[in-house]
């Protein structure tokens, strides 16, 4: 039995049971992943996966125990490898972070800014994607955190800790209505175009619930996964946007103004995802109280352990 062999059923189990797309994340050929496998099953004397001619079709019962020892295998040698590595020079490495675009974009510059200083040799690695591509990276091991508002819990294998809250402002452009407004309020904003986040993105459930919770039904007329892009349109007078307040800056979004929403809307929490069982480097554990200064190392340990 070789390790390569468990890197291939686990990846192909993961690939939905895609020889070729296993073949291509792997950089293998994939006759040669197909050989391997089958050499391995030729060895245990069990079939991990179910055919169709030559189609894979399902995993059996017992190859779902497989790929499972398999991945638990696969995470403690990288950890071996990992905790080498920070023997021999806690300072040198690779970080991989996986993020919306509006935490890389407004929450994380002054903790990487930070970060960077003080270890100028770790080779810092930003994926974005959606929440749920950005929580499958960590629960697969592919990247050390995974930082977002949704889509975490969904990944049991994940151990999920809350980094730091946040709200929401009403941005418009210059002399609009509700720039006088003596208090705002959801019924003032719903009388307007609404450009905002898509579903399931930058705590789209908590802002929609508000209203509904109101009997209010808001006329959303345009939707993004960026914020800039949402402040761009609102420029164009689309109507107004209803976004994280950590996207608003007052000098580089002139002439827009933005209005606090705190009060309208219960904050969201974006939160940090990393794989159970996993050993992170110990500037990992720098990092992330750069980000979120109340995850001391003790803490983040506990949770992962």
């Amino acid at each position: 039995m070789k390790l390569q062999q468990l890197k291939y059923v686990r990846e192909i189990a993961r690939q939905g049971l895609s020889v070729s797309a296993a073949a291509n994340v792997l950089h293998a050929s994939q006759p040669g992943v197909s050989n391997q496998v089958q050499q391995l099953e030729d060895e245990l004397g069990l079939q991990i996966f179910e055919r169709h001619g030559k189609r894979l079709t399902n995993l059996t019962p017992v190859g779902q125990s497989v790929i499972e020892m398999a991945d638990r295998v696969l995470l403690d040698v990288e950890n071996i490898r990992q905790l080498a590595a920070d023997s021999k020079n806690d300072q040198l490495g690779t970080l991989s972070i996986a993020t919306t675009h509006t935490q890389a974009r407004y929450a994380l510059p002054k903790a990487i800014k930070a970060f960077s200083q003080q270890y100028p040799q770790v080779h810092l690695n930003m994926v974005q994607g959606t929440p749920t591509e950005i929580a499958e990276m960590a629960a697969s091991g592919r990247v050390d955190i995974a930082i977002a508002t949704e889509g975490l819990a969904q990944f049991d294998s994940l151990a999920i800790l809350p980094c730091y809250d946040w709200n929401r402002s009403i941005v418009v452009p210059p002399n609009h209505p509700l720039l006088s407004e003596k208090k705002l309020t959801l019924e003032a904003i719903s009388r307007y175009p609404i450009l905002t986040y898509v579903m399931g993105f930058t705590g789209r459930e908590k802002q929609d619930l508000a209203f509904t919770e109101q009997g209010l039904h808001p006329n959303v007329v345009f939707t993004a996964t960026d914020a800039d892009v949402i402040k761009t349109y609102v420029e164009l007078a689309l109507g107004i946007g209803i976004i994280a307040s950590m996207a608003f800056d007052p000098i580089k979004d002139a002439p827009l103004q933005a209005l606090d929403a705190s009060h309208l809307f219960k904050p969201s929490t974006t939160h940090l995802g990393i794989k159970r069982g996993s050993f992170l480097r110990g500037f990992s554990y720098a990092f992330i109280e750069y980000l979120a200064p109340q995850l001391t190392r003790k803490i983040v340990e506990k949770a992962i352990n």
